[in-house]
């Protein structure tokens, strides 16, 4: 059972999650078996109820663990399917340690954080780490947060309890350049470290976050002031794909490094499959651009899955498709022509309340009258149906009772099972599910298969009293629920590609094998783009 712990300093969103997937991906190179966690120190039990807006996207797994955007890219680069247990809150981590004090479990204990509270984290990071080889944790946050003192407490107890030779630290640390001559300034590093050592973890390895390739003697300063071996300081400039940094990484030899570090049997590398996707992803023969059509456009990371996708399915094309972002209410003030008219194809992706669905409504009725290729996920693919319904069934009053209760025509409503939930969170139709695809599909040519598993995030489904009149005006749904009462998959006669699907492929789309759906979009977006 071997550990690499990765934390960060300075500032956040340095990259932790990229450099602990990339160490991951390399490893598993390698033949390793590779587990991740996670470790949010927010007081949510998940982050099923958190704002897009303030924390990116809520990330669905495969059991419907509703978790952090960084768990999306663990399963990305090492090809991994995880659970919720491989996400560790406080929210969780406390709620365990007071049921267990009410249950009596404690033996009349006064509970503390130390040792309670940190036996409970150790407990379920030593648990995940039984299914592995190794298994990477990434310490959210920032060294010193006070969140963070009990995960950073834990951390140190592990490495102190399992022996050197079965843990690494890795650090993560931003090196700013300043000055009209480019100077890299080591201090914060400096300083972020001794706030770790303060806490007791001495890094192994520190990787420096920096705009170019950090200089030797920068290094060396690193290397003495921090007190870590010379060759285990790692310059992480910036990339032109996140897909590179496994590749800038190995060149430094950061893999050689941890397995003599943790005294590792590996097989022969093996990357030949990365490096062509990277190849493909780097070289593109071809361009298109698509629209995503949402209303946390503000923030990219809101989108990051339906992001990665559509690189994935260009890559496979050979294609760099540009995403033009468009916040749905524009195009209620706005020509829907003058902003979507020189994209190749529209992706309207999910999301929650009433905000922006009028201008998503927009944008699928501008794909359906234009034949520009369009994709719906999960509220998308709700927005098609509701858009069908006003133009093509001539019910002007459609809409989703989840916009407005008491609309004449819902064609989209509540789901019966979810009527009478009064908490929101981990109570949606969370996770994989099986869908059937009807034969001769475009569905079913682009999956391969007429037996599907996708995974699922909603409260709302399509009103089955309405489903034979959709048929009667050719917007087929050709995909179902395994017992055949939900619709899944939606596609409309007569055009080029509008297809959307109520589960979200994009979550289970990787690098080599990218989402179908989103493989179906970027080709026809390159159709749409060579017919024009």
């Amino acid at each position: 059972m071997k550990f690499i712990f990765v934390s960060g300093g300075v500032i956040s969103g340095l990259g932790k999650g990229i450099t602990a997937s990339s160490i991951g991906c390399l490893l598993k190179s390698r033949g390793l078996r590779m587990n991740a966690v996670k470790i949010d120190p927010y007081l949510n039990i998940d982050a099923g109820t958190m704002n897009p807006f303030e924390h990116g996207e809520v990330y669905v797994l495969e059991d419907g663990g509703e978790v952090d955007l960084d768990l999306g890219n663990y399963e990305r680069f090492m090809d991994l399917r995880l659970g919720r247990d491989n996400n560790v809150t406080t929210g969780k981590v406390y709620q365990a340690v007071i049921e267990n004090e009410r249950k009596g479990e404690y033996l009349g204990k006064t509970v503390q954080i130390v040792p309670h509270i940190t036996n409970e984290i150790k407990r379920r990071i030593l648990a995940a780490g039984e299914k592995a080889d190794v298994t990477i944790v990434e310490l959210g946050g920032t060294v010193g947060d006070i969140e963070s003192m009990p995960f950073v407490e834990a951390a140190r107890q592990i490495g102190r309890e399992l022996g050197r030779e079965n843990v690494l630290y890795v650090h993560c640390t931003l090196i700013p350049i300043t000055g009209t001559v480019g100077e890299e300034k080591t201090k914060p590093t400096q300083h972020s470290v001794k706030e770790l050592m303060g806490a007791g973890i001495r890094p192994d390895m520190i990787v420096g976050r920096c705009a170019k390739e950090i200089s030797p003697a920068a290094r060396a300063k690193i290397a003495m002031f921090c007190d870590v071996d010379e060759h285990a300081v790692i310059s992480c400039p910036d990339a032109h794909s996140i897909y590179e940094v496994p590749i800038i990484l190995e060149k430094q030899g950061v893999v050689d490094y941890i397995v003599s570090r943790l005294r590792l049997e590996t097989a022969p590398r093996n990357m030949d499959r990365w490096e062509r996707f990277l190849g493909d992803v780097l070289s593109p023969k071809t361009e298109v651009t698509v629209a995503l059509v949402g209303k946390y456009t503000s923030l990219a990371d809101s989108y990051l899955s339906q992001l990665e996708a559509l690189t994935h399915a260009g890559a496979q094309l050979a294609c760099k498709v540009h995403v033009k972002f468009v916040d749905s209410d524009d195009l209620l003030h706005c020509d829907p022509a003058a902003i979507l008219g020189d994209v190749d194809g529209i992706l309207v992706p999910g999301g929650f309340g009433i905000r922006g669905v009028e201008g998503k409504i927009a944008a699928a009725k501008y794909a359906r009258e234009n034949g520009i290729p369009f994709l719906g996920v999960c509220l998308g693919f709700q927005i098609a149906t509701i858009e069908v319904a006003r133009d093509l069934l001539r019910l002007e009053d459609a809409d989703s009772t989840e916009f407005e209760p008491g609309t004449r025509d819902p064609v989209i409503f509540i789901m019966p099972e979810q009527a009478g939930v009064t908490q929101m969170g981990g109570t949606m139709r969370l996770g994989a599910q099986r869908v059937l695809v009807k034969k001769g599909s475009k569905a079913a040519t682009l999956y391969g298969s007429t037996d599907i598993s996708e995974r699922h995030r909603h409260r709302y489904e399509v009103n089955p009293e309405y489903i034979e009149r959709f048929e009667e005006a050719g917007w087929h749904f050709t995909g179902r629920s395994e017992d055949g009462t939900k619709m899944e998959i939606g596609e409309l006669d007569g055009h080029p590609y509008f297809v959307a699907s109520q589960f979200h492929p994009e979550f289970k789309s990787r690098p080599g094998s990218p989402s179908p759906l989103h493989l179906g979009l970027v080709e026809a977006a390159i159709a749409c783009k060579n017919n024009h």
